[in-house]
């Protein structure tokens, strides 16, 4: 893995940190081998209860597409006839999105900064998001002539409204911290000094909590967004007799009868 991203799991908790700070963590075609690399790895480690998606640096959380690799990139293809510069939605930020948003654990993103672009798109995959107080949003894809990628189609419609998800694509421009709490897009607003120590804080609470029960609860989110609500019940049926078998449901229940707090195995 790339130095670009850095990653470590201690105790049940994977952490995924974007690695160029001097490049505001912009992607390069080595952080998204990278950045795939590690959310794919984390998603699939069956010790990893929670993983937690952050940047290195204060100015940015990613900015997106590497510009200045992407215009050699588009050069190069103009001279041999190639399009390899557009794969890299299919090969990068499909394969990120998806480790991200079907990891069977729930994801939480530390935004110390801006994020825009695929940025944006990766916070948004996350379920839960810390944000500093200095931090902001921004679409970004419009004003550089293209459409959305990394999700955010899907995503920003269900967390701001199809109306604001689509003045916001339609007209790039900078979200605020306060803004974005009140969208919805940030889940909890934290002074910028604490941002690292309140995002572990959440992030290591969800990597002992009860992991079958978390994971059932992205896939009910996820699952009710798209179907109807008599589907949803039955899943949700489906869903809560896997929660409801698991070990830890079984500790949560005798822990509660012993009015003690439960400690969860995550199976």
């Amino acid at each position: 893995m790339a130095d670009t991203v850095l990653y470590e799991v201690t105790d049940g908790l994977a952490t995924i940190t974007l690695n160029r700070p001097e490049a505001m963590n912009a992607l390069n075609v080595a952080t998204k081998v990278a950045l795939r690399e590690a959310a794919e790895s984390a998603a699939g480690d069956s010790s990893v209860r929670a993983i937690l998606l952050t940047a290195a640096g204060d100015r940015a959380f990613c900015v997106g597409q590497d510009l200045k690799e992407h215009i050699g990139l588009l050069v190069a293809d103009r001279e041999t006839g190639s399009r390899q510069t557009m794969t890299t939605v299919r090969e990068h930020y499909n394969p990120i999105v998806r480790a991200l948003t079907a990891a069977a654990k729930p994801v939480v993103a530390a935004v110390n900064g801006v994020a825009a672009g695929a940025g944006f798109g990766f916070a948004l995959a996350a379920d839960y998001r810390v944000v500093a107080d200095t931090a902001a949003f921004n679409t970004s894809f419009a004003g550089v002539a293209l459409t959305a990628d990394s999700g955010i189609s899907w995503t920003l419609p269900r967390v701001v409204g199809p109306g604001r998800a689509a003045d916001l694509l339609l007209f790039p421009r900078n979200i605020s911290a306060q803004d974005a709490l009140e969208l919805g897009i940030a889940n909890r607003l934290v002074p910028a000094a604490e941002l690292r120590t309140e995002a572990e804080k959440v992030a290591r609470a969800l990597a002992e909590g009860p992991t079958v029960a978390y994971s059932a609860i992205k896939e009910a989110v996820a699952y009710g967004l798209t179907h109807s609500l008599a589907e949803t019940l039955d899943k949700e049926d489906e869903l809560q007799t896997r929660a409801g078998s698991s070990e830890d449901h079984a500790i949560a229940v005798q822990a509660f009868v012993n009015k003690e707090k439960p400690k969860y195995l995550g199976r």
